[in-house]
């Protein structure tokens, strides 16, 4: 039998956890009403402590929860040691009990204490009875009912135990992902300046007349461009996930169409042997971030560039529909199974197909938190026929 722990914080949790159900205090009027007698408890019982955590008290005996009796007064030190019930009608008459000290210390003549004991068979303490009157507790039934309402305790208590644990690794689980994302924001950060070097050593490079050279100097560029849009993927997420939320500076602009133009641009100088078709509506001034729906733009193309067909264009249609302004994506290639596509805006999550290197699995999620930032949503469709599709709808009133 495995032991309770017997220190103040120990006893201060299980009262506590006792407090927190109930029902215990229904049970503890129910077994005053059947039984006749006027005190019942719920005790915690170790070696060599007795401590009340429930009690019903219609007769004075001026015991609250949190009180203790000294264990060698009790009975259920032996309802503890042989894990039995025990049951006493009528002390004074009884041949066993009559002598015994508890009766006589504590002016009683019935009393029942019943074993809590949990289903791993560790004992808690005892649910328990007693009353200066005679009772007929020794009735089955009776016995029964403290049976059954001992074992109701015992699950209860330990289903409070689970829910605590739970709640506490979950907190510490929280604590844990916002440490690792403030850690995520500051490396992220730091990284800015090194990155900015290696992009101007880059581009000194690139200018470089001799052709070996100059095309080193174009690889490590566009290396560092793809460098820093990571960069800003794991920064916005950090902020975003440590409260702030992506920030979206919304304003007026005839200009969007350039912006979008210029992303293309990038791209299509990163991806040489790519199509990249667009087709672009957008004649006069909207409201919205343009910084933003650039970086939106770049990601869905770099998803597109990186999971579509190789052999197939991808395809940018901007153009404003009513009060909204719509941004899609689309490429042709393998469909998008239904289970991904039902996690495809998770943070971190990347399809099995990925090959290692791909990324951190944060574009789309930005992307989708972008749409939202500025009031609106992000949606991806995806067939065989009709190629995987992805449509940003933003207000641009």
């Amino acid at each position: 039998m495995t032991t309770v722990q017997d220190n103040d914080e120990a006893i201060a949790k299980d009262i506590a956890a006792v407090g927190r159900i109930s029902a215990i205090p229904a049970l503890l009027k129910l077994v005053c009403q059947n039984t006749g007698m006027g005190f019942a408890a719920v005790a915690r019982v170790s070696e060599t402590s007795w401590t009340a955590c429930a009690v019903q008290d219609e007769i004075a005996f001026g015991l609250l929860p949190g009180g203790q009796l000294p264990i060698e007064t009790t009975l259920c030190r032996e309802s503890r040691a042989a894990l039995e019930p025990v049951v006493i009608d009528h002390a004074s008459k009884d041949s066993r009990y009559r002598n015994h000290h508890t009766p006589r210390t504590y002016n009683i003549e019935s009393y029942i204490s019943v074993p809590i004991v949990y289903s791993n068979g560790e004992y808690f303490g005892n649910l328990c009875a007693i009353d200066p009157k005679p009772a007929r507790v020794s009735d089955v039934r009776i016995v029964a009912m403290f049976t059954a309402f001992a074992d109701l305790i015992a699950r209860q208590l330990e289903n409070e135990a689970l829910q605590v644990s739970m709640e506490t690794a979950l907190t510490s689980e929280r604590a844990a992902a916002e440490l690792r994302e403030q850690f995520i924001a500051v490396l992220g950060h730091d990284l800015r300046n090194p990155l900015a070097a290696v992009g101007a050593a880059a581009e000194l490079l690139r200018r470089r007349p001799e052709a070996e050279v100059a095309r080193i100097g174009e690889r490590v560029r566009t290396s560092t461009r793809r460098m820093s849009r990571l960069i800003d993927d794991v920064l916005d997420f950090a902020r975003g996930r440590l409260g702030s939320g992506i920030g979206v500076a919304i304003r007026e602009t005839d200009r969007l169409s350039a912006s979008l133009g210029d992303v293309v641009a990038e791209l299509r100088e990163a991806h040489p042997d790519r199509d990249i078709q667009t087709d672009l509506q957008l004649a006069g001034t909207l409201r919205c971030d343009p910084d933003r729906i650039q970086q939106l733009v770049s990601n869905l193309l770099a998803n597109a560039l990186t999971y579509g067909d190789a052999k197939a264009p991808v395809v940018l249609e901007a153009r404003v529909v009513a009060d909204m302004l719509s941004l899609s994506v689309i490429n042709s290639g393998d469909p998008i199974s239904p289970g991904d596509l039902a996690r495809i805006f998770e943070p971190y999550w990347r399809p099995a197909s990925s090959q290692p290197g791909g990324g951190l699995g944060l574009g789309l999620h930005i992307c989708s938190q972008i749409a939202k930032a500025h009031g609106g949503a992000l949606t991806c469709s995806s067939s065989a026929d009709a190629g995987t599709r992805f449509t940003a709808m933003l207000p641009i009133g």
